[in-house]
């Protein structure tokens, strides 16, 4: 589940966005992305990533380090979880570049609030990685997501087979609400949202307001370092969306009012409307 620039194939994608309230930074969602990536366009690739903030730089991008399993052992706890139920499914703002450009993990990641003026800032992107934009898509992010930040992480093949998983925190646009995207057009061009597409991928959410009990426990490795760790929950809800099931193109999203319940029933599907 996600866009890209060019024809490509993803598996096993893990989505996470969590709410957490941080000693430094105050109350603010982080985002996890994972998938195994196989490029199938003819040269360079991309994936686009849309993120519910207007302040979004290379500082909010975490690193994973050596706890590039970080995501695979949130799911691990919720399948850990239904396994034991008896196999029941359930800053301030600061001037900036109109497009920033930096290198974070294999990707060459370009950020911006205006996803049209990204074409003029490709030539800072090193060749083997610079992908072909359509204009067509530019203009639907344009169109249906004006107050996100576009993440446009630039990769070639042999690199995203060694990708760490995407994390970055945000200060959201409604921190009610906890979304991921999870919009699915493989070809480079705009999604079409009137479509129903697969789905292979875990969807996880978390809180750091939830009582005792509450979720999967996640159990990480003994060597993560704290300015990972500090960004991380300590349980997690979920589920796993796959075996031949399709659903309307479109993120994924819950209220917090409904993830304090629990319930990965009330996680939603959520289709962008135009401005």
């Amino acid at each position: 589940m996600c866009i890209s620039t060019g024809e490509a194939a993803f598996s096993g994608t893990i989505l996470y966005c969590g709410r957490q309230h941080h000693g430094e930074h105050g109350l603010v969602h982080v985002l996890g992305y994972q998938n195994t990536a196989v490029n199938l366009a003819d040269g360079p690739n991309a994936m686009l990533l849309h993120v519910p903030t207007r302040q979004l730089t290379p500082r909010h991008f975490l690193s994973a380090g050596r706890s590039a399993d970080v995501l695979h052992r949130m799911v691990s706890a919720v399948e850990d979880a239904v396994a034991a139920a008896d196999g029941i499914v359930w800053m301030s703002a600061k001037p900036q570049a109109a497009v920033q450009v930096f290198d974070h993990d294999v990707y060459s990641v370009l950020l911006a609030d205006d996803p049209t003026v990204i074409p003029a800032a490709l030539w800072q992107v090193p060749p083997h990685r610079r992908p072909d934009l359509d204009p067509e898509l530019l203009d639907f992010y344009a169109e249906h997501f004006p107050d996100h930040t576009i993440v446009v992480c630039c990769f070639d093949n042999a690199e995203a087979r060694r990708a760490k998983p995407l994390l970055l925190r945000y200060q959201p646009l409604d921190p009610d609400r906890l979304t991921v995207p999870a919009l699915d057009s493989h070809t480079g061009k705009a999604p079409d949202l009137d479509a129903a597409v697969p789905a292979d991928h875990w969807v996880l959410f978390s809180t750091d307001e939830a009582a005792a009990g509450w979720g999967a426990p996640v159990a990480y490795s003994g060597g993560m370092r704290h300015s990972l760790r500090e960004f991380l929950p300590a349980a997690v809800i979920g589920r796993h969306y796959g075996d031949g099931q399709a659903l309307p193109n479109g993120d994924f999203t819950i209220s917090h009012r409904d993830l304090l319940g629990g319930d990965p029933d009330r996680i939603e599907r959520l289709q962008p409307t135009r401005r």
